[in-house]
């Protein structure tokens, strides 16, 4: 569900940046105020399995169209709304800008969309109530599942919103939301049914984790948590991301349903030109492979999109990008958790 630039004006854009922005500093400010320093080496390696997780697109069946897991729900159960929200910021920047995976223009609705619905509507509004301040491990994973498919569902007509508001694209609101809500709530089931499982497996094996008001005061150390998640980071970017499926994603498919083509092509003047002109200089594994220095081939007319691409898709820039994307995540995630805490004490 990443945007790209050619479905928002400027005008948009530049608004969602804004409230972004502003839920940034809105998360940054209660993160430095909390008084537990554990969770915040769990915001990098979290961030690195949620960057790698999103690599593999699951098909929908009889749709014709894939989704991938969004992972704000699993970031704010396990850190907490605001860690979450910056948590997921993280990934959503690193894949804009160094793998052109949603446009630069659109990363402000883009962390609105995946970050803001799952982390502070989803999660504090839906998912507490339902699980119960105490829950059990079967209340738990009902109530993600609940939460998993709102969250997406709000995000999905966020993106209908924010591209009928902008006015620039042929994709009119009936048709599209009337598209776009149902591929949505198929992907937000099958993105629920993992985060429930997962989420009821950690709550089985180390619920401490769970409740972030209340400090982790468990004496067993975090570190093999941590561990075990950068290796699975690891092991999903840089294998598993083979077997993602090569159908389009929901809204690729939403678009193509309405407009007949998967992707829209954004004004080459003014702030979209140079947008993408900067977004090509910085990303240096476009799509997450390598970048290609040789012309496309003449697809013969009838013929677009009919020559199947290879199942799993073994490719060593698909490897890298995946190992790669997963530690600047890891990274910066970690660099702005700790940073955060750091100001906080000085202050």
């Amino acid at each position: 569900m990443h945007m790209a630039d050619a479905l928002l004006s400027p005008t948009v854009g530049g608004v969602m940046w804004g409230a972004t922005a502003c839920l940034l500093g809105y998360a940054s400010s209660k993160l430095k105020a909390e008084k537990d320093d554990s969770r915040i080496p769990l915001m990098g390696v979290l961030g690195a399995f949620i960057f790698a997780a999103q690599m593999i697109n699951f098909s929908i069946p009889g749709t014709g169209s894939s989704g991938h897991l969004g992972g704000g729900l699993i970031l704010a159960a396990l850190l907490g709304p605001h860690a979450a929200f910056l948590t997921i910021a993280s990934v959503l920047a690193v894949q804009a800008l160094f793998f052109a995976d949603g446009g630069l223009l659109a990363m402000g609705c883009n962390i609105f969309n995946l970050g803001f619905f799952p982390c502070y509507l989803a999660y504090p509004l839906i998912y507490k109530p339902l699980a119960g301040a105490v829950s059990s491990r079967g209340r738990l994973m009902a109530a993600s599942l609940i939460a998993a498919v709102a969250g997406l569902q709000l995000g999905a007509f966020g993106v209908v919103l924010q591209t009928t508001a902008s006015g620039i694209s042929e994709l009119p609101f009936s048709s599209f939301v009337m598209l776009m809500q149902p591929i949505h709530l198929g992907i937000g089931v099958v993105e629920g049914v993992v985060t429930a499982l997962l989420l009821g497996f950690l709550h089985r094996v180390r619920p401490e984790l769970f409740g972030a008001a209340r400090p982790a005061t468990a004496s067993r150390p975090l570190r093999p948590i941590i561990i075990g998640l950068a290796l699975a980071a690891m092991l999903v970017g840089g294998s598993m991301s083979w077997f993602a499926s090569a159908d389009p994603d929901g809204l690729e498919w939403a678009m193509a349903k309405v407009s007949g083509k998967e992707e829209l092509h954004a004004p080459e003047a003014g702030i979209h030109g140079t947008l993408d002109a900067l977004q090509k200089r910085i990303a240096f594994l476009p799509d997450y492979n390598f970048k290609s220095t040789e012309e496309p081939e003449a697809v013969p007319a009838g013929n677009e999109g009919n020559t199947p691409e290879p199942w799993p898709n073994v490719a060593v820039g698909t490897s890298l990008s995946g190992v790669l994307g997963g530690f600047m995540t890891l990274c910066l995630a970690g660099l702005l958790g700790f940073a955060v805490r750091k100001f906080h004490a000085k202050a």
